[in-house]
């Protein structure tokens, strides 16, 4: 009976999730396969700051036309304020209201961006932008004047003009004219005036680099210079004018980014996640109400989505270990160690994380030998050690950063408590079965770890957990089904093999 009730179990499990499944496949239009459908950027612009207990008005440039992209939906997110978008001369603004605030006040808006060639850089203004007017002391004239000079005889258009000034200033052996004018001005400002007394309109602008799962991003200046009919902008180190495919202009020539009446410390922080889903599909799911889209993980916020998407790949590692312990035989230190380690793997890489357990581990077994002499009891032991470990990663990170490799710099997102209690069991291990079975169970656990990473990093298990996450109803199933398991492991299969060869 009890074998029947679990089997019924099991059966529900997987119909509930396949079932799920294929309805948010065909009523939201998900695709099954990632790569079928166009990308979609959904970034979050968060505000912070302290309201003083008067009418608060917040007022953020939001974008309008950009360049390779279309925005196909925005929204804000404000407990008890008024929002609208301001159209106006200066280009489009979010605007936050409130009658009175008092205390720390937290806003959103979200946009929901499109890959599209076909958009525009901006409207091509009329009539033309004149330079704008830039005043220098006398030294600094000087200076100035020499570098126009000096760019203006190596170039014969706009664009080659300011890539000379930019390679001039950028030079590795930059001349005493640029070196004084970057005393008393940064590179992106100075390139920016200099452009304006030679007479090319130029201005700063503020662009957003995209990454997928990304949180607390800063915008970037991006130096924009006006040739024939539009604003072009220009690398600032090497002088191009393409445009990189991963670069949002968020701020164009505005008179400013953010302005808060009624309130002070503001500050601005974006999130970003790419998702790979039909544009217009997308938005239906994050406006309707009904169905699925009431459970659907895009309600929530961006920062929250980043932290999911990483978190909903832990069953898939729970599903690789468990097949390697329970069938196929695998000796691994710790239960589920692996997937925390393949887990870290995500966050540096694979060869970095590597070479970062191994030089971690080797160390703290060795410290781990030493602290076994002063007899210490285990809570005090285990402590120790965790203070080890830290400093031994300040260390690595110091020397890797010395040698110009960046492997101590990733360290930081292994759990150091895990790597601890690693360390004490793998000496407890060698204490009581010799060294052997320590290097027979650390084998075990990176070859399982490598395994899962190489699962979890493929693109369409990162699709199919995070779009689907009642998929997780089936893994369960399967490891349950697997801890039933009571059969011979595949390791266990060679050596009854040649017992009976033997024999």
């Amino acid at each position: 009976m009890k074998i029947k009730t679990f089997h019924i179990i099991i059966f529900i499990l997987v119909l509930a999730g396949l079932t799920l499944a294929w309805v948010r496949h065909t009523s939201l239009q998900i695709p099954l396969w990632p790569g079928k459908s166009t990308p979609v950027w959904l970034i979050e612009a968060r505000i912070d700051f302290v309201a003083q207990g008067q009418p608060v008005i917040v007022s953020l440039d939001i974008p309008d036309l950009l360049q390779g992209f279309a925005i196909v939906s925005e929204q804000a997110a404000s407990s008890g304020y008024g929002f609208a978008i301001v159209e106006g001369p200066d280009g489009r603004r979010g605007e936050w209201t409130k009658r009175t605030a008092t205390g720390l006040q937290t806003l959103y808006y979200k946009v929901q961006l499109v890959p599209d060639s076909s958009q525009n850089l901006e409207v091509l203004p009329q009539p033309p932008p004149k330079p704008r007017t830039v005043y220098w002391n006398d030294l600094q004239l000087t200076a100035a004047q020499q570098l126009v000079d000096q760019a203006r005889s190596r170039s014969s258009t706009t664009i080659s003009f300011a890539r000379e000034l930019i390679r001039q200033i950028n030079a590795s052996d930059t001349d005493q004219n640029a070196s004084l004018l970057l005393t008393y001005y940064p590179l992106p400002t100075l390139t920016m005036r200099v452009l304006n007394f030679a007479g090319i309109p130029a201005r700063l602008s503020m662009g957003l680099e995209l990454e997928d799962a990304r949180r607390h991003k800063a915008l970037k200046p991006v130096l924009e210079i006006f040739e024939k009919d539009r604003w072009v902008p220009v690398d600032m180190e090497t002088g191009t004018h393409v445009m990189p495919d991963n670069l949002l202009l968020w701020h164009r020539g505005g008179i400013s980014l953010l302005d808060v009446i009624g309130g002070t410390s503001s500050e601005i922080r974006f999130s970003m996640i790419r998702q790979t889903m039909p544009s217009m599909k997308l938005a239906k799911l994050q406006h309707d109400g009904s169905g699925l889209s009431r459970i659907s993980l895009f309600h929530l916020p961006i920062e929250e989505q980043s932290v999911l998407k990483m978190l909903l790949l832990l069953p898939v590692g729970a599903l690789i270990v468990t097949f390697m312990r329970l069938i196929v035989g695998v000796r691994t230190a710790g239960t589920f160690m692996p997937v925390l380690i393949a887990l870290a793997f995500l966050q540096t890489s694979l060869l970095r994380g590597l070479i970062a357990f191994l030089c971690i581990v080797s160390i703290g077994l060795l410290l781990r030998s030493y602290l076994s002499r002063l007899n210490l009891l285990m809570v005090a032991r285990i402590s120790t050690l965790i203070v080890l470990v830290i400093f031994l990663v300040s260390m690595i990170s110091v020397i890797g950063y010395e040698l110009g490799f960046n492997i101590g710099l990733t360290i930081t997102f292994f759990p150091m408590v895990i790597i601890a209690w690693t360390i004490e069991r793998m000496s407890i291990l060698w204490e009581e079965e010799g060294s052997q079975e320590v290097f027979a169970q650390g084998l075990g656990s990176l070859c399982v770890a490598v395994l899962a990473y190489l699962c979890m990093s493929t693109g369409f298990v990162r699709h199919i957990t995070f779009n689907f996450p009642e998929i997780h109803l089936v893994l369960l199933a399967i490891i349950m089904l697997m801890g039933q398991y009571t059969g011979y492991k595949l390791t266990e299969l060679k050596r009854f093999g040649s017992t009976r060869g033997e024999s």
